[in-house]
């Protein structure tokens, strides 16, 4: 099971609105958890864990630069080298 730390919930509080524009699913740091630990989001270490994710999920991202792939709905930078993916 994966554990968010602190940082990973409040960049998913912050950003939501990117993968959520309509409404927030979460409004508290126990909200987010709970929220991530439902979608069973991830986190990863770096851009290429991002694409491995990607390839491993069968999700077609051919052709994708890497910036792409950062920039994707589901892939929230944690500001500190990690990336969290969520799958809406």
């Amino acid at each position: 099971m994966q554990v968010y730390d602190e940082a990973v919930l409040q960049c998913f509080l912050e950003n939501q609105g990117k993968l959520f524009p309509e409404e927030d699913v979460a409004s508290s740091l126990e909200e987010a958890e709970a929220f991530l630990e439902e979608c069973m989001a991830v986190v990863v270490d770096s851009p290429e864990e991002v694409r491995e994710y990607f390839d491993e999920e069968g999700i077609d991202m051919d052709g994708a630069d890497m910036e792409e792939l950062l920039e994707a709905d589901e892939v929230f930078d944690v500001g500190d080298g990690r990336y969290l993916i969520v799958e809406g």
